[in-house]
């Protein structure tokens, strides 16, 4: 039985592929696409969701949410995917506008809608979440779990010790690690030992249409996102959806967590790791993930969308 699961993102070259290789995927139901301000400014990250899935022709509903952090400046990360969000491929206008409803009045509909718990996957900054709870707490009670990209062990990617989605919204961040919901925490020390290889760009690039698009993000992800190697590069959100796909492909572990929201530490997942075994407020943090076996799931995947033999689970929510 498939999982219902909505997609919270920021497009955002690796959020594309996230989106893609959930489409492909007959072990989810994707119910919902709901965009934040993130790696660019919303109006550019909710068409560049509408934009992605117009390359698979299908309709999944797609809302705008928060523009801005909670209390924060908005921070963006053109430096890495361009000016558009999505620099590098050639891609057509949206086909649509996004749906009326906020991203959160969507979430709360799917959410209530859905005849078994919906697993949240939100793989930019935490802004959309942490309203969801605050105003829908009894809907937040019945997702199955939160599985986030974000954060990190010891390392960042905007300081020495904080990674992008945490950075942007911290506050946020608080919010949903000390729900006490099914919290997953997959974070970029984890998402750097899960990569895109140059060898699967360089057969992506003699593909399909779909094929011929990851092969573009690629070739501009590559030159601009800062952990890029001679290995690859990082798809850090596909990362979180593939752990919905196969559980076991990344080994986690039950800690507490506690969000820097300082100014000198700003964005900083503190992970206690002295003790093992559940405890109250813990969530479960990546430790180490089998990047061969997530590449070879990617490849497979994204090759299944120009074969017609994708997932493409899509019910639309009531109103």
């Amino acid at each position: 039985m498939s999982t219902p699961i909505i997609i919270d993102c920021d497009p955002g070259h690796d959020d594309a592929i996230a989106i893609l290789l959930a489409a492909a995927s007959p072990e989810l139901e994707l119910l919902a696409v709901t965009t934040v301000a993130g790696n660019t400014t919303l109006d550019k990250t909710t068409a560049n969701a509408i934009r992605v899935l117009d390359l698979l022709g299908i309709d999944t509903p797609v809302a705008a949410g928060a523009d801005r952090p909670l209390v924060r400046d908005l921070v963006v990360a053109e430096y890495v995917h361009g000016a558009s969000g999505l620099d590098g491929p050639v891609l057509d206008p949206p086909s649509r506008a996004p749906d009326p409803r906020h991203a959160v009045e969507l979430m709360a509909q799917v959410v209530a809608a859905s005849e078994r718990p919906v697993t949240l996957v939100p793989v930019g900054p935490l802004t959309n979440v942490a309203l969801f709870l605050a105003v829908y707490p009894d809907l937040a009670a019945r997702l199955e779990r939160v599985v986030l990209m974000g954060g990190s062990i010891g390392m960042g990617n905007v300081t020495p010790s904080a990674e992008f989605n945490i950075y942007v919204d911290p506050e946020a961040a608080h919010r949903v690690f000390g729900s006490g919901l099914d919290v997953t925490m997959i974070g970029l020390d984890v998402t750097h030992r899960a990569l895109l290889r140059p060898h699967d760009a360089a057969r992506f690039a003699g593909g399909g249409r779909v094929s011929r698009f990851v092969a573009d993000l690629y070739g501009f992800f590559s030159r601009h996102e800062p952990a890029g190697g001679a290995q690859g590069v990082p798809v850090h959100d596909a990362l979180a959806i593939a752990h919905v796909i196969w559980d076991d492909l990344v080994v986690t572990e039950s800690r507490a967590v506690e969000i820097d929201r300082g100014e000198q530490g700003r964005g900083r997942t503190v992970v206690d790791r002295r003790r093992r075994g559940a405890r109250p407020g813990a969530v479960s943090v990546a430790t180490e993930v089998d990047g061969v076996r997530f590449a070879e799931l990617l490849v497979e995947r994204i090759e299944s969308l120009d074969r017609g033999s994708g997932g493409r689970r899509v019910r639309r929510p009531p109103g």
